[in-house]
């Protein structure tokens, strides 16, 4: 019986890492995965916060890597990969309801329209003021909880509507991810777009700056970290020989962080482009 007791617990007994330079550099890096994704975004944070003005700066880059970093989590399930990737992208959730919310905030501040836009709306009161209004409640009765329109997709004047979108896409894709997730085919699709949907994050701000011919209101301190975090992120998966979908990633995300970097050059002391506020129509007004 004591032979037994004394095996089980050679068995169990835990070993602490062996303290080495090797180790520690592999601690420091694996470190830097988790939490530097989310330096970039601290500049851009505080810039956002000291002037009240959240236009330099896409909201769609927060949709890439909350969508990403989603994915990236379903194909863990399937494909199994190191626990600070997994962490990162926990972690990058967080951060980017974080700038989400203070978006948000910024814009309601600034908004002029006597309607909101609204992914749902379960107590419009524009719903209640006419007879019109009820009658379409009789033939639509979902109206009374979606008032979504395609053109303002994450456009939203309130930071529930995008945690309520966000709930249901996690919620689809959990669904569908514990349906599928024996099939190879699956799990490497969900792999592959995971990590082009994060590789393609800075697109929308390259888009941004193309449209208002102007960098300014964006943090070049914020794209400067990501070409490092990048460049460090590419070589930190080719030397842990992460699945090949995280190096493609990796190598398409440093092409658009130099292009947006040459935005800033040609762009430089370029004032934006003002945009034409038009009035709300009438069927907007309750």
């Amino acid at each position: 019986m004591d032979n037994l007791i004394y095996k089980l617990f050679q068995n169990f007994q835990l070993s602490l890492p062996e303290l080495s330079l090797s180790n520690l550099v592999s601690w420091i890096a694996s470190g830097s995965i988790m939490f530097g994704g989310i330096v970039p975004y601290i500049p851009q944070y505080l810039q956002i916060k000291r002037t009240d003005n959240a236009d330099g700066f896409s909201t769609y880059v927060c949709l890439a890597l909350i969508l990403a970093n989603l994915l990236r989590i379903f194909f863990w399930f399937g494909h199994p990969f190191e626990f600070p990737l997994l962490a990162q992208s926990v972690i990058m959730l967080a951060t980017m309801l974080v700038m989400l919310h203070l978006c948000t905030q910024v814009k309601a501040m600034q908004e002029i329209a006597t309607r909101k836009r609204k992914f749902t709306d379960p107590n419009d009161d524009s719903l209640k003021t006419s007879s019109s209004s009820q009658q379409l409640l009789v033939a639509s009765p979902l109206k009374a909880f979606i008032d979504f329109d395609a053109r303002y997709f994450w456009q939203w004047s309130r930071f529930r509507d995008y945690v309520l979108f966000l709930a249901v896409f996690t919620l689809t894709g959990a669904l569908i991810n514990y349906l599928f997730l024996g099939f190879f085919v699956y799990v490497e699709l969900i792999g592959f777009l995971a990590v082009f949907t994060e590789a393609m994050l800075g697109s929308p701000q390259f888009y941004r700056n193309l449209q208002n011919k102007s960098t300014q209101g964006m943090s070049v301190q914020m794209v400067c970290f990501w070409l490092s975090g990048d460049l460090f992120k590419t070589g930190y998966f080719v030397v842990n020989e992460a699945p090949m979908q995280f190096w493609v990633c990796g190598v398409l995300q440093v092409s658009i962080d130099v292009a947006i970097l040459l935005q800033v050059y040609c762009y430089r002391g370029q004032q934006p482009r003002r945009k034409v506020v038009q009035a709300p129509s009438s069927a907007h007004i309750s």
